[in-house]
């Protein structure tokens, strides 16, 4: 790999890494926000309504970082990607300007009224207003997900006489079964992240006994919403997702189970450490026969192995993938562990009383962050050489006229800016968990 690449890679592996921080929250929390808002209108229950108030500020916040990162992460694909952009430009640009104008028009529209409009609009229509902004939010995810299948599935498109691709089919492009279940999978995870958030300051207000109304509530919206999520993130969504991973891209499946001999009866490594240059995985602890019922179905079901295949076409970081993927798993399943706990303690009435559960909750809220981390780093990194599969390959779709010298002098600036964009944003939501919920004025 050229330095050139290597930069480009770099450059925006980061940018979107800490984009991705953001969006994941706000796409969440706009759903618990309008569960927040139909509980108060149900219950006549003001404590839900200023509940709601509270994390839209948060989910404001949120949003704003999000539209900042995001932007950069745009331009890139004309500064980094030209050859990219011009190969494929046609098909997934339509995509990217639906998401900016869901994001930045849609959504930040149906905010403000949110945050402003409450008593011109009324109880019902401030959860219309709440509706509207969550839809928002995860149609901008869709479009943003249909685009990234596409890389990974590419489907609805035609090879044009002056090489570059058009769009065929905008039903097929824009229902790809790739991004169905890619997408399922991407936004019950947001849910994940938002109710541990919300958990977490339900307990540390617990802790601190204060807001003791308000933190009840979020403890028990954000265990339940966080067990129901934690549940269906693996199965059914996370299940599907990975049989497409088996059947559209069988070399990613095999690096990322750190398989290099293919045959029936697979075996699923619950941990392992790959060996890339001997062609095995040392010291692993494996369940018999499990990924081949996972991957196809039946116990007796062959996977292949990486040496079923060229090496060019191998992931280019195995070792990277292969762990990436496991972390994510792995924490997916502690944290659905934790909310079980958590969910039982509710459901005796015990969670508000017990000091190391809530200790727990509120020191776990990292860690779903770290797992759809790892989960983007799985797909960006399996879907490698490829950055459209089978396509284009991600050595050919750099661009050419900008020097490695000045992504790394841009990509020094995107660290420094972030850094203080970062502290900046950690700063004011501290400010409004310790402030806590507020009344309507």
């Amino acid at each position: 790999m050229d330095d050139g690449l290597l930069w480009h890679r770099i450059q925006f592996a980061f940018s979107i890494t800490f984009h991705y921080l953001f969006p994941q929250l706000t796409m969440g929390l706009a759903l618990l926000i309008v569960l927040f808002k139909s509980i108060a209108l149900y219950a006549r229950n003001e404590r839900y309504d200023e509940v709601a108030r509270f994390w839209a500020r948060i989910f404001g916040l949120n949003f704003a970082m999000g539209v900042v990162t995001g932007i950069p992460l745009e331009f890139q694909f004309g500064t980094n990607w030209a050859r990219f952009s011009k190969f494929a430009g046609e098909v997934v640009g339509h995509t990217l300007a639906l998401e900016g104008v869901f994001a930045f028009f849609l959504e930040s529209t149906f905010l403000g009224l949110f945050l402003f409009g409450e008593k011109r609009l009324g109880p019902k229509g401030h959860l219309l207003v709440a509706i509207a902004l969550a839809l928002g939010s995860w149609m901008s995810g869709y479009f943003i997900i249909v685009a990234n299948a596409f890389m990974q599935h590419p489907v609805g498109h035609v090879l044009g006489d002056d090489g570059v691709l058009h769009l065929a089919s905008v039903r097929e492009f824009l229902c790809n079964p790739w991004a169905f279940w890619q997408y399922a999978h991407n936004m019950t995870a947001s849910v994940v992240t938002a109710s541990f958030v919300v958990a977490a300051v339900g307990a540390y207000w617990t802790l601190q006994r204060t807001h003791a109304e308000h933190a009840s509530i979020c403890l028990r919206v954000g265990v339940l919403s966080g067990l129901l999520s934690c549940v269906l993130v693996a199965f059914p969504f996370g299940d599907q997702h990975g049989k497409m991973v088996a059947k559209h891209q069988p070399v990613t499946l095999a690096a990322m189970e750190g398989i290099f001999e293919g045959g029936p009866y697979a075996e699923l490594a619950i941990i392992g450490q790959p060996d890339v240059e001997n062609r095995k995985l040392q010291n692993p602890i494996v369940v018999p026969d499990l990924l081949s019922f996972l991957a196809y179905g039946t116990f007796g079901s062959t996977v292949q192995g990486l040496n079923d295949f060229p090496q060019e076409d191998w992931p280019d970081n195995i070792e990277l993938l292969y762990y990436s993927y496991h972390i994510m798993v792995g924490l997916g399943t502690l944290l659905m562990l934790v909310m079980t706990i958590a969910g039982y303690l509710t459901w005796r009435g015990k969670l508000m009383r017990s000091v190391p559960m809530l200790w727990v909750l509120l020191l776990a809220f990292p860690f779903p962050y770290i797992a759809t981390t790892a989960g983007w780093w799985t797909a960006e990194l399996g879907r490698q050489p490829w950055i459209i599969h089978g396509l284009m390959r991600t050595a050919n779709a750099g661009s050419e006229q900008v020097n490695p010298g000045d992504v790394v002098f841009t990509l020094l600036g995107f660290v420094g800016l972030y850094l203080l964009l970062g502290i900046l944003f950690v700063i004011h939501v501290l400010k409004e968990i310790n402030h806590g919920p507020r009344t309507l004025i």
